[in-house]
């Protein structure tokens, strides 16, 4: 059980410790203003292209190349979806077009971000986006269960940060290309804008059949779908910032730079403020759809035979079919020849995108840690309980009681590793808990009012704790059980369990809601709380009334604690600490045993009942992360 439990907090740990750029409606909106911008010649060849392309698939492709009333409940794709689709539901452009034609899930993919869209512009205040992401996000996973993890592995979707403040733009490109670099998103783009250009003059030179150049320019226009894809996202702000460090510093800078904005400026000057994902402002899309319109046009060019490359120096532009290089599964950047005629519309392309962030060191942009990896803290809380009765058979009249506790916890913090509703939280706490008197007496004499604790039907005591918290699947602990089967046997299966663990379960009904006042989360089974009474010399004692006669007890028992909501009105995060005042509303048990008879003698002794509870745990939890 203990190796399961590690193996679970290392692999959701490692789960999508990056985060997409753009987020779907953002991707085709762009695309969409791009190819309305095209001039009336590029758009009359990309349509008679378009035409071309979707032969055999007219019930998958909508008849014009784009659909700029398209809406929820989308019955076909436009090719300005495509680009969204790329990369955050597909991993290649052989990918893209399998999910496109022959999934049924892409269709509510495409729906989801259409209410998304609506969602967002309704919005009034961060709590309502933030709310409409977590809805959004959750539908994506349930209906696309790679969707969390597709861009876990590598950096793709970012820039590379700068090695240094004289690196120029030819420079940068060929760091970005080299074999052997980083997979990055400006590499990603160039990559399968270089296969779509190959294609492309293959289409316009080659002495080809009807259905292979229809099969032809249905690749090269997934490959050139699937490079906008990533030169989009070079215009977020979160991704532009370069991305080092480790996950928590990643996801924190992310983060950040894309609800604040960053000040910057291109390879060829142009001084700007951009956004990023989720906060896309009309400026930042038209930005981004400038480049796009370039790469359709040197696309364009290329299929019309205006411009001409030596395709046959490049090993992957020979066959029919689209590019197959998988982004999710390789993190390097692999060898390819291309004629060096192909740098300069690149270059063309690069000098129109911002400069990114230098890397660590002098003048690095500042960064930011999430509440992403291992943490030690210190949680001191204090309890309020409604109680049915004492443990008596007689003692049914209801009371209550307050007690205070302290404990030391261990964790892994994974908040928000999708969005910040998430909550992905792992902890053991072990700590000391004191309890003070019921308010009820043992009996119904008015006298025992003046007897003080001793003649309180639960007088008070102290008590080990121990508290264990961890996102089910569907079942509590459901995930500790199945880790040591399927980390082995479906790691990606797990992963997935595990992602839609930590965004509310397979119902996603445990999400957190955000609200003006804070943020609320029901939470029943994530978190089981274990006080530990009559430990060591000191035996617990109690007096229990049966019939005309009192009997002198002590006992051990167990308290089960089960919080079923939770609400934080308040949250900070320095670089490394974290603190934030809990209310969680509980219900739980106290059960007995272990009872032994002290007075009087010679009588059998009385069995005690468990005592149920209803109460309020307030927490104040302090976590240092490392």
């Amino acid at each position: 059980m203990k190796n399961a439990f590690f193996l679970f907090v290392i692999s959701v740990f490692l789960i999508n410790s990056n985060s997409r750029a753009w987020i779907y409606p953002e991707h085709r909106d762009i695309a969409l203003l791009a190819i309305e911008n095209l001039s009336p010649e590029y758009r009359s060849l990309l349509d008679k292209l378009w035409a071309e392309a979707r032969i055999g698939y007219e019930d998958r492709l909508t008849e014009a190349v784009i659909d700029a009333t398209q809406s929820i409940k989308p019955t076909q794709l436009d090719f300005a979806s495509w680009p969204a689709i790329s990369g955050d539901h597909s991993c290649s452009p052989e990918n893209l077009l399998y999910n496109v034609f022959q999934t049924s899930w892409i269709l509510k993919v495409a729906d989801i971000a259409a209410q998304l869209k609506k969602d967002i512009a309704e919005t009034e205040n961060r709590s309502e986006l933030v709310n409409a992401l977590r809805d959004s996000d959750n539908k994506f996973q349930r209906v696309d269960p790679d969707y969390a993890t597709r861009a876990g592995s590598n950096n793709v979707h970012f820039l590379l940060a700068r090695p240094n403040i004289d690196t120029d733009a030819r420079e940068y490109l060929t760091a970005c290309l080299t074999e052997g670099t980083e997979l990055n998103a400006l590499g990603a783009y160039s990559w399968f804008h270089v296969s779509a250009l190959s294609k492309a003059v293959r289409y316009a030179t080659e002495n080809l059949t009807s259905e292979e150049k229809s099969a032809l320019i249905l690749s090269a226009m997934a490959d050139e779908a699937f490079a906008l894809h990533f030169l989009e996202d070079v215009f977020a702000s979160g991704h532009t910032a370069g991305t080092w460090g480790n996950a928590s510093q990643r996801k924190g800078t992310h983060d950040y730079y894309n609800e604040h904005g960053l000040e910057v400026v291109t390879w060829d000057g142009q001084r700007m403020i951009i956004m990023g994902d989720a906060y896309m402002r009309p400026q930042d899309a038209e930005v981004a759809a400038m480049r796009v319109v370039k790469s359709l046009e040197e696309f364009l060019d290329a299929a019309s035979g205006k411009t001409s490359y030596d395709y046959k120096l490049d090993q992957y532009s020979s066959v029919n079919q689209p590019d197959s290089f998988n982004v999710c599964k390789n993190n390097f950047v692999p060898s390819r020849t291309i004629d060096q005629n192909m740098l300069e519309p690149l270059a063309q392309i690069l000098v129109k995108t911002p400069v990114p962030g230098l890397a660590t060191g002098l003048g690095e942009l500042p960064r930011f840690r999430s509440e992403l990896g291992i943490f030690v803290g210190v949680v001191p809380a204090l309890r309020t309980n409604g109680l049915s009765g004492g443990f008596g058979a007689e003692q049914t009249s209801p009371g209550a009681l307050g007690g205070l506790d302290i404990n030391v916890r261990i964790g892994l913090g994974i908040e928000g590793v999708l969005n910040e509703a998430g909550d992905g939280l792992v902890f053991l706490d072990l700590g000391w808990r004191q309890d003070g008197p019921s308010t009820q007496k043992y009996g119904n004499s008015p006298k025992l009012l003046e007897a003080g604790q001793i003649a309180s039907a639960i007088p008070g005591r102290d008590a080990l704790n121990i508290r264990f918290r961890m996102p089910f699947y569907l079942v509590p602990f459901d995930l500790l059980i199945t880790a040591p089967i399927l980390i082995w046997a479906a790691p990606e299966t797990f992963a997935s369990m595990a992602v839609s663990a930590g965004n509310g379960g397979l119902i996603p009904w445990q999400s957190g809601i955000a609200t003006s006042i804070g943020r609320f989360q029901f939470m029943l089974g994530r978190e089981v709380g274990v006080s530990l009474y009559g430990g060591g010399d000191n035996k617990d004692a109690v007096l229990v009334p049966a019939g005309e006669e009192t009997y002198l007890l002590t006992y051990k028992s167990v308290q089960l604690d089960f919080p079923f909501l939770e609400y934080r009105p308040f949250r900070t995060f320095s670089l490394d600490q974290s603190s934030s005042l809990v209310f969680q509303f509980n219900f739980g048990v106290d059960i007995p045993y272990g009872t032994s008879l002290v007075a009087p003698e010679g009588v059998s002794v009385p069995d005690l009942r468990p005592v149920w509870y209803i109460g309020i745990r307030t927490a104040f939890d302090w976590r240092y992360y490392f």
